[in-house]
């Protein structure tokens, strides 16, 4: 029965995931509170890099309170946050470091109790805590904590600690599941259980505004200075104008969309596997698809249905 209701929901097709290069930080803080308000100021304003200077999210929590089986440096709360920038820009090591740079040193040092360490031991990295070190005006230090070679940084609210180098590696962007309902109530409820599954996944990060965009876009646009606009195709209440062009299957009313970005393709088809099986039951659920553009955006394919992805990879 439930086979029969996935392949009856589940459209036999992909989403189209595009190369990245990223970034992976543990932010620690004394407790839950001050480590969520330092994560949240990180990540903001960092949806969609279509105006985005980057896309950025939780991962996960470790040390206490989260995965304990992640040891923290400091033995603190911590929290696994990626920054991705697309790897089509010419300039996207210098996009990501300056990402990095403002979002670590405005938005991580200046929280309260917090500090900052790198998760990606690569060849290629940002000299970031000797950049934003600076801030200390001549008294911040080289210096060794918890075993690792830091910056310390003197504050009016006692020390900012944050390692020296961060790596950086290819990662993809744009992984996609939509959610079609017979209403706005079951199309988001559809995503906020597939979205909960998908991030039990380490390695993965869902950037936009808890989790679900409400306005999934198309590459492109009428207007010149927009490079992606509304998929109108998929917009409910332009059914009756665009009449044979509209793409909507009867009785759907509202399509929430869930974006997925990570380490590499396995990891995100992973994701997208558990968020398409944990949508499956929710009522009012009329079909489950991904947006694809043929090809043109990216070449790495996460197929709905697990045993095509199986065959792809």
């Amino acid at each position: 029965m439930a086979d029969e209701r996935f392949q009856r929901l589940v459209d036999d097709t992909y989403a189209e995931a595009f190369r990245s290069i990223y970034a992976e930080v543990l932010i620690t803080a004394r407790d839950r509170t001050w480590l969520d308000h330092a994560v949240n100021a990180a990540t903001g304003n960092a949806s969609s890099t279509i105006f985005c200077d980057c896309e950025a999210a939780l991962d996960r929590y470790v040390g206490p309170g989260g995965d304990e089986s992640f040891a923290t440096p400091d033995g603190r709360p911590g929290a696994v946050v990626q920054f991705h920038v697309p790897r089509f820009h010419k300039d996207r090591a210098a996009r990501l470091e300056r990402s990095l740079l403002v979002r670590l040193s405005q938005n991580v040092l200046t929280c309260p109790t917090a500090a900052c360490f790198n998760l990606l031991d690569t060849e290629e990295y940002f000299k970031l805590g000797r950049k934003i070190a600076f801030f200390g005006d001549g008294h911040q230090k080289r210096s060794v904590r918890h075993g690792r070679r830091v910056w310390t940084i003197p504050i009016l609210g006692g020390e900012f600690t944050l390692d020296r180098r961060f790596g950086y590696r290819d990662g993809l962007m744009g992984g996609n599941v939509w959610f079609l309902g017979d209403s706005v109530d079951s199309a988001l409820d559809a995503a906020c259980r597939a979205r909960d599954a998908a991030a039990m996944v380490p390695g993965v990060i869902l950037p936009f505004p808890g989790g679900i965009a409400g306005s999934g876009s198309k590459a492109g646009s009428r207007y010149s200075f927009s490079i992606a606009s509304t998929y109108a195709e998929f917009c409910p209440t332009l059914r009756d104008e665009l009449g044979e062009r509209s793409k909507l299957p009867p009785g759907v009313a509202s399509v929430m969309e869930i974006i997925l970005n990570g380490r590499d393709l396995p990891t995100i088809a992973e994701a997208t596997r558990r968020a398409v099986e944990a949508a499956l039951e929710t009522p009012g659920l009329v079909k489950i698809s991904a947006g694809n553009y043929n090809g043109r955006l990216g070449k790495s394919f996460i197929y709905l249905h697990p045993e095509r992805q199986l065959a792809a990879m």
